[in-house]
């Protein structure tokens, strides 16, 4: 009990809170209820257009390459994200006052994993991007046992990126250790975790940066031998764009939360990091939007399996509606069938009464 209480695992968010001189949240009820209708809409489509992602790159015997499952496996990290804005919309405000220390875990901690999972399937399919182009490929040669360990390896480092804070890196044994973006969680936490997402963003941006300097070299070697067969050399190019559109969003989406997030950790006083926190969250949110869209308009075929599902979506619940009108229409049969035997009878009798 005394460990308990000296380390005030027992206590509510609000104490952590007015720890770090949070003493109010600046969400206001209509406010809230705003953000709550709007950010639940763009959840929703969150979870539908990433969930169609992977319905696209499952159904497709086109898309059953290794570039197109650790996309599919992006999109599942972006379908979590939705997952995680929705349980924080309803976790926020004043609610987040009330949370205990383990809701507060779970709430970061699957923010955390998203993001985690997110920056390591980019870091990945980076790679996967260096391997076929130096081959001059349009696909690498990875296997799909390779493939499933390097998204089982993704989710394991996302997993343990999340989960971090609550196994022990946190102060609430030391509360002069507390940021304030995230009150329960230390500051040196806070350094490494923006440090080492930066670092893997220069890793990613230089490995395009070879990339493309390696396919201009290329392309201006093969525009001097080949004139019929270039657009077929091409290939390559398009899908290192769309991934390049993709790390160019999440980058310009991420990078200013995780400076903020850095400045808080360095104890920057004249920063006020709180002022930014909602537009930090925004970007977040926008970053998981935009990547299916940026799928779509890249990938044509990409966007023809989009609309294929719609359409078969569409005709399954014309299938259901239509075999429910068949099942009336055929327990309606008998007594049809009835009426019109004795309407028959009928007019016999009649037209015998006339010969008569």
């Amino acid at each position: 009990m005394d460990n308990l209480s000296e380390c005030h695992s027992s206590k509510s968010m609000g104490f952590f809170y007015n720890n770090s001189n949070q003493t109010n949240d600046g969400w206001e009820s209509k406010q809230l209820i705003a953000v709550q209708s709007v950010g639940s809409i763009f959840c929703c489509f969150i979870l539908v257009s990433n969930a169609m992602v992977i319905a696209a790159v499952i159904t497709n015997k086109r898309f059953h390459y290794p570039f197109y499952y650790l996309l599919a496996n992006l999109a599942a990290s972006d379908f979590l994200a939705g997952i995680a804005y929705v349980y924080l919309m309803f976790n926020t405000g004043e609610v987040s006052r009330t949370l205990t220390v383990h809701s507060y875990f779970i709430r970061q901690g699957l923010l955390d994993t998203s993001l985690s999972a997110s920056l390591t399937n980019l870091l990945v399919i980076a790679l996967e991007r260096y391997i076929s182009v130096m081959n001059w490929k349009v696909h690498s040669n990875l296997t799909k046992q390779r493939v499933t360990l390097l998204i089982v390896l993704v989710w394991t480092i996302s997993i343990f990126m999340g989960t971090v804070p609550s196994l022990g890196w946190n102060c609430i044994c030391n509360l002069k250790q507390c940021s304030t973006l995230a009150p329960i969680f230390s500051r040196s936490y806070l350094i490494f975790w923006s440090v080492s997402n930066l670092v893997i963003f220069l890793i990613m941006v230089s490995i395009y940066l070879r990339i493309y300097l390696y396919v201009r070299k290329k392309t201006s070697v093969l525009k001097a031998h080949t004139s019929g067969s270039m657009n077929r050399k091409r290939t390559p190019i398009k899908l290192i764009k769309t991934v390049m559109t993709v790390l160019g969003a999440f980058v310009i989406c991420w990078t200013p939360g995780l400076v903020v997030l850095l400045l808080d950790g360095l104890e920057c006083k004249k920063c006020n990091v709180l002022k930014f926190k909602r537009w930090l969250l925004l970007l977040a949110v926008l970053n998981s939007v935009m990547n299916p869209i940026i799928y779509s308009y890249k990938d044509e075929e990409m966007w023809t399996t989009f609309k294929n599902l719609m359409r078969c979506v569409c005709n399954g619940t014309r299938r259901q509606r239509s075999s429910r009108a068949n099942t009336r229409t055929n327990n309606s049969s008998p007594e049809t069938s009835n009426s019109l035997r004795l309407s028959e009878e009928k007019k016999t009798s009649t037209q015998d009464m006339l010969k008569t």
